[in-house]
């Protein structure tokens, strides 16, 4: 990592291969177009809709709905509210509505395919694409221990007449409804980032818990962006699609495929990829804007030691994290819950035969099925319409915004703080652990080679893929429940 932030040239390589992605996803996405009759007819009724196409039927949500939704979502609200018969069978109904919208979804999906078979030479450039991914995964360095497989997944499943995709005995198919479809591996993954994640430099410096939160804003900003892309023709998304697009902006691989799961499984591939694409191009987006957002003076402080962190410290924070989140926010509760477990067993100490195993030989195992399960969704009936390119771009922003969100807050607690941090740090607040911190860490020392920055930019890190949990339980929660 450090080699490949050496290299003068890497600014244009991040450049080349995002022109590429998008370049590639909009050659797909007007190939995709025309296959649809009858797409010119819905676009204009988009572009002069006040809704968001899809969200007809979910209920508008204000700000005072909003809080009164996430409210009742609570976990102190559900401990002390018995329910009424009325809201048992409304919750049942609404269950019973989301499931036949998903059934109703699937087979009108499996009928267009049936009316318009997926031709020959678009199941080639699938092909090309999958071996695309491998090439920058394995020669690029671009995030291998994911791309790899997931080209590997692209690739089997776009082989004609080899059926690894199709049910019910198809591997890929097997491994998709396993796991993938059913949230199942993303836990696990998060269970491992636990056993993986020392939560030490946030413990000793709080505030920068604040960085984190403040990493999310291009989390929720991307909710206004993907609203306008809906009027662009041939673009539309609903309010959940919104929704699963936004949190790559967290850069956070697995949160974004469990949204996606809940939310968006049709969107689920392109999602996955796209946020490991950018979280693997953090090295090469982040540092323009991050001297963009600061000046020199600025990347220059210097921020003392971080205080020693006592053991017990270390085992009380996942229990606290967990108690804190079944109190707030139950359906951020899978995903916080995972990593408070995956880490407790790594502090706590006397079971470091399951940590090691949880950090290495499983999560190891999880990767390459998660990665695999992913690819096996790279289909051309997925992936080649406008939808895609939206993706593509939407995260790219999204990913912008949360690094500029956590610079600017860091500025913003300059203003009150005796003791300034370093506004590099900030950048970190995204959930790619640790390449975040590593990255503010080197631009720090490319100003001043003493200025060592990367336990300082833990803090904001570790709190990133907390925070990135959290908007995932909200959305979940708003939307999904």
């Amino acid at each position: 990592m450090e080699t490949e932030l050496n290299k003068t040239n890497d600014k244009y390589k991040a450049f080349k291969v995002t022109a590429i992605i998008c370049g590639l996803a909009m050659l797909l996405s007007f190939a995709g177009c025309g296959v649809s009759k009858n797409s010119t007819a819905q676009k204009s009724s988009y572009a002069s809709s006040t809704i968001v196409k899809g969200s007809e039927n979910i209920k508008p949500i204000s700000v005072s709905s909003f809080f009164k939704n996430v409210g009742k979502n609570t976990g102190i609200y559900k401990m002390i509210h018995t329910p009424t018969q009325e809201e048992i069978a409304e919750e049942a109904a609404s269950k019973e509505a989301m499931e036949k919208a998903k059934e109703e979804q699937m087979l009108a999906a499996e009928k267009d395919l049936a009316e318009h078979p997926v031709a020959g030479w678009k199941r080639l450039v699938m092909l090309a694409i999958g071996f695309l991914i491998v090439y920058l995964g394995a020669a690029k360095g671009f995030e291998p221990l994911l791309l790899i497989p997931i080209g590997f997944g692209t690739i089997l499943v776009n082989i004609p007449g080899a059926g690894m995709g199709q049910g019910p005995d198809g591997m890929l198919h097997i491994i998709y409804t396993a796991g993938v479809g059913n949230e199942f591996f993303p836990m696990l993954i998060f269970m491992g980032i636990g056993a993986m994640t020392d939560f030490g430099p946030l413990i000793a410096n709080p505030k920068t818990a604040l960085l984190g939160g403040a990493a999310q804003l291009g989390v929720f900003a991307t909710l206004f962006g993907v609203a306008a892309m809906n009027f662009i023709p041939g673009i539309d998304y609903t309010m959940k699609q919104a929704c699963a697009i936004a949190i790559i902006g967290g850069a956070d691989g697995p949160t974004s495929i469990y949204v996606s799961g809940k939310l968006a499984p049709e969107m689920m591939a392109v999602i996955a990829v796209a946020a490991y694409s950018y979280m693997a191009l953090v090295p090469m987006i982040q540092p323009p804007i991050m001297k963009l957002l600061t000046s020199k003076k600025e990347r220059l402080i210097k921020m003392k030691q971080l205080r020693p962190v006592s053991k017990t410290e270390k085992i009380l924070f996942p229990l606290l994290l967990l108690v804190v989140t079944i109190l707030l926010l139950p359906p951020a509760a899978p995903l916080i819950g995972m990593l408070a477990f995956g880490n407790f067993i790594k502090e706590i100490g006397v079971v470091q035969r399951l940590s090691k195993t949880v950090e290495n030989e499983m999560m190891n195992i999880v990767s390459i099925l998660l990665s695999l399960g992913v690819g096996s969704q790279m289909t051309p009936e997925k992936i080649m319409h406008l939808n895609s390119l939206g993706i593509i771009v939407l995260g790219l922003i999204a990913f912008c915004v949360a690094t500029m969100g956590g610079l600017i807050m860091a500025k913003i607690m300059n203003l009150f703080l005796k003791e300034k941090i370093n506004p590099l740090i900030g950048s970190a607040g995204v959930s790619a652990v640790p390449m975040a911190a590593r990255v503010a860490n080197k631009v720090g020392m490319s100003e001043d080679p003493s200025n060592f920055l990367l336990m300082h930019a833990m803090g904001p890190n570790v709190s990133g893929v907390i925070g990135t949990a959290i908007a995932a339980g909200v959305f979940i929660s708003t939307y999904g429940m």
